[in-house]
């Protein structure tokens, strides 16, 4: 996803703007040995770092890093912004940085983003960094091997690329919705407070036990989840909608059928898809048809009404795609929103 070059450009030009009044960084604490395969410093120009000797700034892509972050801040004794870059209703596949967004990546002490197809735009954004001691996370080089690549199951609609075959080989594309992981989840977090604490030591005591204090409630609501999983009469769901669901689903041995991938940007499904999904549901007696946030459940609806009883309850998981901060100011947290999903997971395998 790459930006027009004039967005860089402007970019650049403020970056230089402001670095040229400010005083160089200082030296880069030594990187505890925990975050040699998740964090690395970036090889920038000496200019200015982000806010004062007594903040630090901290810049997220998305929801689940910004309410991590916030989460092991705590009390926030470092008086650290934190910034969450898509913060309109725009999901990650959608999202375009303006110049005010790099221009906060550039000289944040800490950036923290996905790491998939989605955020190409970043390489380009970091060679514009203005702060030499910056700390980056890639959330998919953090999990390393536990990233599993993109899957187009049974009756799913492929992507055109994928229908139309490849001439040449390419890097595989991988799912970038990590966070729909608990597991995942736990790993990424304790990555997020290794280099919190990196930039902030006086404070190392409060981020660890704040982690882990939040590690513990994500293991248990993991441990609840896979109660419901075990104690449900079904195993399979049907996703009338995109699939971002893939690590969920595996993570407690669920079957799954979809109209799209999770990363697809396509709104309308064939009659061909259609009829599948109809299918599979009067086939495995489903009473429920999935579907994930937005307003837009037409294709679940055709899919109901394409059963023999017609009857099915259209339920709907939230993937955190488009939480905003209004969001978060109305009581939205990662906790809540996967224990909201539990209730509805609940109620699709029963």
């Amino acid at each position: 996803m790459k930006r027009n070059i004039s967005v860089f450009c402007a970019a650049i030009v403020m970056v230089w703007a402001l670095s040229a009044c400010g005083e160089s960084a200082g030296e880069n604490p030594e990187m505890p040995e925990v975050l040699a395969n998740s964090i690395e410093a970036e090889e920038v120009p000496l200019s200015d770092t982000a806010g004062s000797e007594d903040s630090i700034s901290i810049v997220t892509t998305i929801f689940p890093e910004y309410d991590w972050v916030n989460e092991i801040l705590g009390d926030n004794p470092a008086n650290a912004e934190v910034t969450m870059l898509l913060d309109n209703g725009v999901d990650l596949h959608s999202y375009q940085p303006t110049a005010e967004d790099i221009l906060k990546v550039a000289t944040c002490d800490l950036f923290i983003y996905v790491g998939g197809e989605s955020d190409e735009w970043v390489e380009d954004a970091l060679q514009e960094a203005t702060n030499e001691n910056m700390a980056v996370i890639n959330l998919l080089d953090v999990l390393g091997d536990d990233v599993k690549e993109e899957e187009v199951v049974e009756g799913m609609e492929a992507e055109e690329e994928e229908e139309e075959g490849e001439e040449g080989e390419e890097e595989p594309e991988y799912d970038e919705h990590v966070w729909l992981s608990l597991k995942n989840s736990a790993k990424l977090c304790e990555a997020i407070r290794d280099a919190i604490i990196m930039i902030d030591p006086d404070n190392t005591s409060e981020y660890a036990k704040n982690a882990e204090n939040y590690i513990a409630e994500l293991k248990n609501l993991d441990t609840e989840y896979k109660k419901v999983v075990k104690d449900g009469t079904a195993d399979t769901l049907v996703f009338g909608d995109r699939f971002p669901f893939r690590y969920l689903v595996d993570d407690y041995n669920l079957s799954y059928y979809a109209a799209f991938v999770g990363c697809s940007a396509e709104t309308e499904a064939s009659f061909e898809t259609i009829a599948f999904l109809a299918g599979k549901v009067d086939e495995l007696s489903l009473k429920n048809i999935m579907t994930i946030e937005g307003a837009d459940h037409r294709i679940a609806e055709t899919i109901k009404n394409s059963t023999e009883s017609k009857d099915q309850n259209i339920l709907t998981i939230d993937s955190m795609q488009s939480t905003t901060s209004k969001d978060v100011a109305g009581g939205a947290s990662y906790l809540g929103i996967m224990k909201n999903n539990l209730e509805v997971l609940k109620e699709a395998l029963n």
